[in-house]
C-alpha cells in the first residue's frame, strides 16, 4: 500500500507530513486526492467538497502544531483528508459504517478534531471561543509546557456556502470585538451543495484585495509595531483609517475589514505552496485575520469538477470512466423526497398562492423540480434554516402559501423561528421534515431524531407524518386547504413502498388516524412509515401464535391526536404497544401515555422508539434492529406484552411458534 500511496503511504500524523519539503507537498495532495476518490468509489460518502480542499488541508498541517493548535473545521464533509492525515488512513476503509469512524470531525474520535461539525456555519464561534480561551491562558500563566510554551493559534475553516448561515455573521460580529489572533479561512468555492446564492456569493465573486498592498501593510505593520508605535490602543484606529483609505483608492469596501478583521485575498486555494507561504506570514501576525481562497469543489476529478452537485455525495462509481453504479431496481417505488416534489408542483400548479422555500437544498428535497417549472415562485436562500422560516413567515402574512422543506435535523436550527415567527400567528406555513427519522451512515448529527419531541409541545402547529407516498399526498394536499394554519408534515430519507404513488389528491380531516387491522388482544399504535415495518411485524406474530389476534392503528398525526381511536384503544385493550421513528422520550408514546393518564385509563404500554442517546452512524436497517424498531424488534417487544398478559389470565392459550 505505501509503494501504491507514494508520499501518502509514509504520513501516518502531521508529524510525518512536516518532515516533507514544501516541494514535496503537490505530489501530497494529488495522492490525498488519489486515495478519496478511490476509497469512496466502493465505500460511498461526501467526495467533492473534501477533493477541494486538499491543498487547504495539507498546507494547514503542514504549517500549523496540530493537534496543539487548532482547526475548526466547518462543514465537515470537507474534512476527509483531514482525518487521512491526522491517523486514520488505514481506518478510513470503515468511515461511515456501523461502528466504523466518524462520517464528521468529532474530538470523540481523535484529539486532532477540535468540534463537532455535523451542520453547517459554527466554525468562526467555535474557534473564537478557543481563541478567547487562548488569551486567558496567557495572560493567567497555564500554557501547557510551561512559560515558554508556544501560544496556540486557532483557525476556522468555512466555506462550502456556510459563510450563508447567520452564525457565521454573529461571530464576525463578536470576533471584531473580541481580542483574539485566530485566522478565518474562507474556502470560496462559490458552492454549498446546490450552486451557492444571495449576496454574498456576489459579493465573494466581485471581492479583490490588492496583494502588494497588504504584503506592505503587513511589513509596515510589523515595523511599527518593533518600533513601539503600533500599542494595541493604536491598533483598532489604524486599522479603521488604513480601511478607509484602501476603500477610497479602489471605490469598493471590503465587508471583513469594515468590522477589523484584516483581509486577505483572494489568493489561488489550490497552490498548495504559496498557501504555506501564506500562512506562514499570517501565524503569528496579531488580532483577527481573514484568508479568502479561490477553490473548485471536486478539484482534480473531471467528473465532480463538471457537476459538483451531482458528485457531492455520488454514492459507489467507477473512477476510471466517472460512471455512477445505480443499483436501484427499475420497478423500485419513487423516494419520498421526488413524490414531494412532483406533487408540490401538482399543487403549484392548482394554488397560484404556493411558493416553495428550501435552505440550500433544492436538490436533495426535489424542490428543483418546481424550481425548474417555476423559478419565479421558488426559493433557495442559502444555508440559513432560521430564515427560512421566517422569510416563509413574512410572505404567509401577506397572502402566500410556503410550503418550506427542511431536512428535520437542521430544522433544530429554526426552532426559534418556528414558534416566534410562525406558530404564534398561526401563520399558513407548510413545514415539510425531510429525512426524518434514522438517516444511517451521516450518525448522530443527521438522523431526523427530536422533530416529533421537540415540535409536539408548541400551540397552533399541526404535526403529522404519513405511512407511505399516497398519505404524503394526501396531507401536502389537506395543508395547503385554507384555515388549515401551520402544518408540519414529516416524512423519511430514501423509498417509499408504493409504485401506484399517484393517486387523486384527497383531504384528511387533520387529527383523524386509520384503523389498518382489527384486533383483540392486543393494540399497536404507530405514526409514519414504521406503520409498514409494524404490519409486518403483526403478520408474523399472529401467524407464530394460533389465536392471537393483534390491531394496528396508523395514528398518522402527532397533534393534534385522534381522541377517538384513543378512546377506543383504551375500552378494548390492556396491552399497548407504540412504535415511532423518533425519539422516545417526548414522542407518540409519550403523547398516548399522557392522553390515557388524563382520561383515566391505565393500560400497559410499551413504547418504541430511538433511545436517550445519540445513535451512531450505519445502515438504516442495522440502526433500526440496534434501537429496536425494526421487524424484530416489534415483534419481541408484541411477544413480551403477550406474555405478560398471558401470566396474569388475559389470553388462555398461547402456542409458541
Amino acid at each position: 500500500m505505501q509503494n501504491k500511496l507514494g508520499l501518502l503511504g509514509h504520513i501516518k500524523y502531521p508529524d510525518d507530513l512536516r518532515r516533507l519539503t514544501v516541494d514535496q507537498l503537490p505530489e501530497v495532495c494529488e495522492e490525498l486526492r488519489r486515495d478519496i476518490v478511490e476509497e469512496l468509489s466502493v465505500n460511498p460518502g461526501h467526495l467533492a467538497s473534501s477533493l477541494g480542499v486538499a491543498e487547504i488541508t495539507v498546507a494547514l498541517h503542514y504549517v500549523y502544531n496540530t493537534p496543539e493548535d487548532r482547526i475548526v473545521w466547518d462543514v465537515g464533509h470537507q474534512a476527509y483528508g483531514h482525518k487521512i492525515l491526522t491517523g486514520r488512513r488505514e481506518q478510513f476503509c470503515t468511515n461511515r459504517k456501523l461502528h466504523g469512524i466518524m462520517p464528521f470531525p468529532s474530538p470523540a474520535e481523535s484529539e486532532y478534531d477540535t468540534f463537532v461539525c455535523g451542520h453547517a456555519s459554527n466554525s468562526i464561534s467555535a474557534a473564537l471561543g478557543m481563541a478567547v480561551a487562548e488569551k486567558s491562558r496567557e495572560k493567567n500563566g497555564f500554557l501547557s509546557g510551561g512559560e515558554n510554551a508556544a501560544p496556540r493559534h486557532v483557525v476556522a475553516v468555512i466555506g462550502d456556502g456556510a459563510m450563508s448561515g447567520g452564525l457565521a455573521f454573529e461571530g464576525l460580529n463578536n470576533v471584531s470585538s473580541t481580542p483574539n489572533d485566530m485566522l478565518i479561512i474562507l474556502n470560496d468555492n462559490n458552492m454549498s451543495i446546490d450552486r451557492s446564492v444571495g449576496g454574498m456569493k456576489q459579493y465573494l465573486l466581485q471581492l479583490n484585495t490588492n496583494e502588494t498592498y497588504n504584503a506592505l501593510r503587513f511589513r509596515a505593520g510589523n515595523w511599527l509595531r518593533s518600533k513601539g508605535y503600533l500599542a494595541d490602543d493604536r491598533r483598532n484606529g489604524l486599522i479603521r483609517l488604513g480601511n478607509a483609505l484602501k476603500s477610497a483608492i479602489s471605490h469598493q469596501q471590503n465587508i471583513f475589514e469594515g468590522l477589523n478583521i484584516r483581509y486577505f485575498g483572494p489568493y489561488n486555494g489550490h497552490n498548495v505552496k504559496e498557501l504555506v507561504r501564506i500562512l506562514r506570514q499570517l501565524k503569528d501576525m496579531k488580532g483577527p485575520k481573514l484568508l479568502h481562497l479561490h477553490t473548485v469543489k471536486g478539484k482534480g476529478y473531471e467528473p465532480a469538477e463538471k457537476a459538483a452537485t451531482i458528485w457531492h455525495a455520488p454514492g459507489k462509481f467507477d473512477p476510471a470512466t466517472g460512471r455512477i453504479i445505480k443499483n436501484e431496481a427499475p420497478d423500485m417505488p419513487p423516494k419520498y423526497q421526488d413524490v414531494f416534489g412532483h406533487t408540490l408542483l401538482e399543487l403549484a400548479r392548482q394554488n397560484p398562492k404556493i411558493v416553495g422555500v428550501t435552505p440550500a437544498m433544492p436538490t436533495g428535497c426535489s424542490m428543483n423540480i418546481m424550481m425548474e417549472a417555476m423559478p419565479d415562485r421558488t426559493f433557495d436562500v442559502g444555508i440559513a434554516e432560521g430564515h427560512a422560516v421566517t422569510f416563509s413567515g413574512g410572505m404567509a402574512k401577506d397572502g402566500l402559501l410556503p410550503f418550506c422543506n427542511i431536512y428535520s435535523a437542521f430544522a433544530q436550527r429554526a426552532y426559534d423561528n418556528i414558534i416566534h415567527d410562525v406558530a404564534i400567528m398561526r401563520l399558513p406555513v407548510v413545514i415539510c421534515l425531510d429525512r426524518a427519522g434514522l438517516v444511517g451512515e451521516d450518525g448522530a448529527t443527521h438522523h431526523g431524531a427530536f422533530d416529533m419531541a421537540a415540535l409536539r409541545p408548541i400551540p397552533n402547529l399541526t404535526i403529522a407524518s404519513p405511512m407511505d407516498e399516497c398519505e404524503l399526498r394526501r396531507l401536502m394536499y389537506t395543508a395547503q386547504l385554507p384555515d388549515k394554519g401551520t402544518f408540519v408534515i414529516r416524512y423519511p430519507r430514501g423509498h417509499g413502498v408504493r409504485t401506484d404513488w399517484h393517486c387523486p389528491l384527497e383531504e384528511i380531516t387533520v387529527g383523524t388516524g386509520r384503523k389498518l387491522k382489527e384486533g383483540r388482544d392486543v393494540a399497536v399504535l404507530t405514526i409514519g412509515p414504521t406503520g409498514n415495518t409494524a404490519a409486518k411485524a403483526i403478520d408474523e406474530v399472529e401467524r407464530s401464535h394460533a389465536g392471537v389476534s393483534i390491531a394496528h392503528y396508523d395514528m398518522r398525526f402527532l397533534k393534534p391526536l385522534d381522541g377517538h381511536i384513543l378512546g377506543e384503544v383504551a375500552s378494548r385493550f390492556s396491552r399497548v404497544v407504540t412504535v415511532e421513528d423518533g425519539s422516545r422520550s417526548g414522542g407518540l408514546g409519550s403523547a398516548v401515555l399522557e392522553w390515557m393518564a388524563d382520561h383515566g385509563h391505565c393500560p400497559r404500554i410499551i413504547r418504541l422508539g430511538l433511545p436517550d442517546c445519540f445513535v451512531e452512524h450505519g445502515t438504516v436497517s442495522e440502526l433500526q434492529h440496534i434501537t429496536g424498531i425494526d421487524k424484530e424488534g416489534i415483534e419481541k417487544a408484541i411477544e413480551t406484552i403477550l406474555v405478560t398478559q398471558h401470566k396474569e389470565g388475559s389470553i388462555t392459550k398461547i402456542q409458541q411458534g
